[in-house]
């Protein structure tokens, strides 16, 4: 079965990508560039070293134009209106398990991975998502949207790990990112000011 890794260039997607090969898998890793401003980083480099260690094949899908329009766009709007957005749950559903997951399958991989700490179930003729065995790393209210088409094609093999175990894993494997700390903040917006970040995309001041 051939697999497409989303890669982050963080340690959780890298060791998810470590596990589907030891599984077997015919793995290859992509990252989306969705928003790459002077001074941001990526991550690009990460992906592409960890990718290489695995001896995988890794790619950049530039899908920086989507990202604006169903993202950035949303999460300036909502902000503007005084809603509280989540832009990580839109992208979840629009980017990863969205285009990412269309682009997959047009160039033929039968499913995507994805570090994330849930677990897809097939039971019952249908797909569920539940949440990870380690509840201190569960990411499953990010993917409550996720439909049986999207389930059917996803792959969680950190499911049953902890974040620990998975860093372990990296570690042993002697990958670049084991000792990479968690990304916390929102990734176009690393200084968390929201506020600026609005006004200076739009070029208009907004009210107190």
């Amino acid at each position: 079965m051939n697999v497409l890794i989303a890669m982050s260039g963080g340690v959780d997607s890298s060791a998810a990508a470590l596990l589907l090969q030891k599984e077997g898998f015919v793995c290859a890793g992509a990252m989306m560039r969705l928003f790459a401003p002077e001074g941001v980083q990526t991550g690009e480099q990460d992906a592409a070293n960890a990718a290489a260690a695995l001896g995988i094949p890794f790619f950049v899908y530039d899908m920086r134009e989507d990202f604006q329009k169903w993202v950035i766009q949303d999460f300036m709007d909502v902000y503007r209106a005084g809603g509280t957005p989540n832009p990580c749950i839109t992208c979840n559903r629009t980017m990863k398990f969205g285009a990412f997951l269309d682009r997959a399958r047009q160039e033929g991989y039968d499913k995507i991975a994805t570090g994330h700490y849930a677990k897809v179930v097939y039971e019952n003729g249908k797909y569920a998502l539940y949440q990870a065995e380690d509840p201190a790393k569960d990411q499953s209210y990010v993917l409550y949207h996720l439909t049986q088409h999207q389930l059917a094609h996803t792959l969680m093999p950190l499911a049953g790990m902890e974040k620990s175990e998975a860093r372990e894993l990296a570690r042993e494997a002697g990958l670049p990112v084991a000792h990479k700390p968690d990304s916390q903040e929102i990734c176009f917006i690393p200084d968390h000011d929201y506020a600026s970040f609005i006004e200076e995309y739009t070029g208009r001041e907004l009210p107190p």
